[in-house]
C-alpha cells in the first residue's frame, strides 16, 4: 500500500448529505486502484460502479466507485482524459464483484477496465457495433442489431462432462436468465450465468425525466423493491436540495418499508416449501401475503407501493381507523408463521431438502462482498438498518438476523427471524406514529448537484446515484440493486450439488433479473 493512498483515504473531503454519511474524493489511476485495496484493508466492500459521460461538459468520461465502510460511505472518482482509448484500471483483482460492472460500463458507455474479460455483458445485439446507448450524442432510437453474436461461454472438458443450457426462457412465470450447467450425471462441476435481458435502459430513461418525476421510474425497477428503490431515489434527492421530510412521513415510509419486506418474505417462504414438494406451506404463506397484501390497500392505497414514497414524504396518511385493521393484521401473522415455523422445522423431508443445499462459507460470502439477506445466511453482518441507521430506525433499535451455515435452510431461517423483527418495528412504529404533514415541498436542485441514497430493502441496500441537469432536470441517475453482488454467488452455491436442486438454491436466494439489468 503506498502511502498516497494512506493519505487520500485520511484527507477532508467534502461531504455528501443523505440518508447515510457520504465521502466524496478524485482521485488519480494509481488511487483510484490503490484505494480499494486501502477500503478492503478497512473491511469496506465495493457497493457499486458505474461511469459517465461528460465530454460535453468538460471534454472528459468519468468513473465512479461507491464503497460501503464500516463507518460511512466512500464515493471514488475518477477522471479519464484519453478519449481515444479510454480506460481505467481494474478492480476485480481486490473486488470480483466489479467484473460484470465493469463489463456492463463499457457496453453502455465504451470506457474499458483494464480486466482481461471483454466480453459484453448487456448487449445481446441490443445496439450496432460501437453504439454506446449511454453516451450523451446517443438519444435510445438507434436501430437494434439483426443478429447478436453468440456468447463464448467457459467450457468444461473432461470425461462424462456435458452441459445442460437452461434458459433464458424459463417453464415458470419468471425473468429471463441464462445458466450454462457443466455436469457429471446430475453433480454440478461449473455454472456460467448469462443476464441482460431485462435490460430497459433506464439509465437513458431517467435522463428524459424532470426530478420530482424520477422516483416513479425508481419503483418500477424491480417490483418487488418498489419501496426501497423509490425511497433511495428520493433520499437522493433530498439530500441534494436539503430538503428535510416531515417526521411523520419518514415513519410513514419505514412502516411501508416493512411491510415490503414482510410481503417478499412470506411469498418466499411459500415458494420454498413448494419447490421442496411441500404445497402446504404454498399455500398457507400465500395466503398471509394475499392478506398483508389487501392491508397494503387499506392502509397506504395500493397492494404493491409504486407510488407511495414521493419527494419530500409520502402521497397519503394513514385513513382513520385503519391501525386497528393493521395491528390485526399483524397479529395473524404472527401467529400464523410461528404456526408454520414449527412445521418446516419438525418436517422431515423439508429439512433433507434445506440442510446442506447451495451451502457458502463464510469467507468466500465476504470476499465476494455479499450483500443482504444472503450475507447475513452466512453470519456476515451487514445491515443498513443496524450498521448505518437513518431515520426512523436510529430510534427504533433493529435487531440484525444472521446465520452460520450458508445454505438453503440458513437462508429459510432469516427470513423467519426478520419476518418476527419486520413485525416488531411495524408495532413500535404504528403506536408511535408522530403527528404533523406527512410531506414538505422539495426545491429544484442546482445544475450538476449530485446526491445518494442508499436504502437496507428486503434483498440488500438499494443505491441511487442522482445528479441534477439544468432547470429541474435529471443528468444523471444510477441505479443498484443488490443482486448485483449476489449472483456470481449463486455460481459456487451450486458447486456439487445437483442440477435438481437448482431451483431451490435458486429461489432461497431469489435475486432479481430486473434490478439488476437496469
Amino acid at each position: 500500500m503506498t502511502s498516497m493512498t494512506v493519505d487520500f483515504l485520511n484527507q477532508t473531503t467534502t461531504p455528501l448529505p443523505s440518508n447515510i454519511v457520504c465521502r466524496h474524493a478524485k482521485v488519480d489511476a494509481a488511487n483510484w486502484q490503490g484505494g480499494g485495496d486501502e477500503v478492503r484493508a478497512l473491511g469496506g466492500t465495493l457497493l457499486s460502479l458505474w461511469g459517465a459521460d461528460d465530454r460535453d461538459r468538460d471534454g472528459r468520461f468519468r468513473i465512479y466507485a461507491a464503497y460501503l465502510l464500516p463507518k460511512d460511505l466512500l464515493l471514488l472518482e475518477h477522471e479519464i482524459e484519453n478519449l481515444a482509448n479510454p480506460t481505467y484500471p481494474s478492480l476485480a483483482s481486490t473486488f470480483p464483484v466489479a467484473l460484470r460492472m465493469e463489463r456492463a460500463t463499457h457496453d453502455l458507455l465504451g470506457i474499458s477496465s483494464t480486466n482481461a474479460d471483454q466480453r459484453g455483458w448487456l448487449r445481446h445485439g441490443g445496439w450496432p457495433d460501437g453504439i454506446h446507448p449511454l453516451r450523451r450524442e446517443i438519444d435510445g432510437t438507434e436501430h437494434r442489431s439483426a443478429t447478436p453474436e453468440p456468447y463464448p461461454f467457459v467450457q468444461v472438458e473432461g470425461d462424462g462432462v456435458h452441459e445442460i443450457a437452461v434458459g433464458p426462457v424459463h417453464a415458470g412465470t419468471i425473468e429471463p436468465g441464462h445458466f450454462r450447467f457443466s455436469v457429471v450425471g446430475e453433480k454440478v462441476l461449473r455454472l456460467e450465468e448469462r443476464m441482460g435481458y431485462t435490460h430497459k435502459g433506464v439509465a437513458k430513461r431517467f435522463e428524459r425525466m424532470r426530478q420530482d418525476e424520477g422516483h416513479r421510474l425508481a419503483a418500477r425497477l424491480s417490483g418487488d423493491s418498489a419501496v426501497a428503490f423509490s425511497w433511495a431515489y428520493c433520499a437522493a434527492l433530498e439530500s441534494l436540495t436539503q430538503a428535510l421530510c416531515p417526521v411523520r412521513a419518514v415513519h410513514l415510509r419505514a412502516l411501508a418499508l416493512e411491510h415490503e419486506r414482510l410481503a417478499n418474505h412470506l411469498g418466499d417462504l411459500g415458494a420454498l416449501g413448494n419447490d421442496a414438494g411441500f404445497a402446504f406451506g404454498l399455500s398457507q404463506f400465500s395466503r398471509l401475503k394475499e392478506d398483508l397484501l389487501r392491508a397494503n390497500t387499506s392502509a397506504f392505497g395500493a397492494r404493491y407501493l409504486m407510488d407511495y414514497i414521493v419527494p419530500g414524504g409520502v402521497a397519503s396518511d394513514l385513513p382513520e381507523g385503519v391501525s386497528e385493521l393493521l395491528r390485526a393484521q399483524y397479529i395473524a401473522i404472527e401467529k400464523g408463521v410461528a404456526n408454520l415455523r414449527s412445521i418446516y422445522d419438525e418436517h422431515a423431508g423439508l429439512q433433507d431438502r434445506f440442510r446442506e443445499a447451495g451451502r457458502l462459507e463464510p469467507e468466500l460470502a465476504a470476499r465476494f462482498g455479499a450483500l443482504g439477506l444472503v450475507a447475513r445466511a452466512c453470519g456476515l453482518d451487514c445491515d443498513l438498518r443496524v450498521d448505518h441507521p437513518w431515520a426512523p430506525y436510529d430510534r427504533l433499535g433493529t435487531k440484525r438476523m444472521t446465520q452460520s451455515s450458508g445454505d438453503v435452510a440458513a437462508r429459510v431461517q432469516i427470513r423467519f427471524d426478520e419476518i418476527f423483527e419486520a413485525l416488531r418495528l411495524c408495532w413500535a412504529l404504528l403506536g408511535h406514529l408522530p403527528l404533523g404533514p406527512i410531506r414538505t415541498e422539495v426545491p429544484v436542485a442546482e445544475q450538476h448537484h449530485f446526491g445518494i441514497g442508499v436504502i437496507e430493502g428486503w434483498r440488500g441496500p438499494a443505491l441511487i446515484a442522482l445528479e441534477a441537469g439544468p432547470h429541474g432536470a435529471i443528468r444523471r441517475c444510477h441505479a443498484h440493486d443488490s443482486s448485483w453482488q449476489n449472483w456470481p454467488l449463486l455460481e459456487y452455491a451450486i458447486l456439487g450439488n445437483i442440477v435438481p436442486d437448482f431451483p431451490l438454491i435458486n429461489k432461497s436466494f431469489n435475486l432479481s433479473y430486473s434490478g439488476q439489468d437496469g
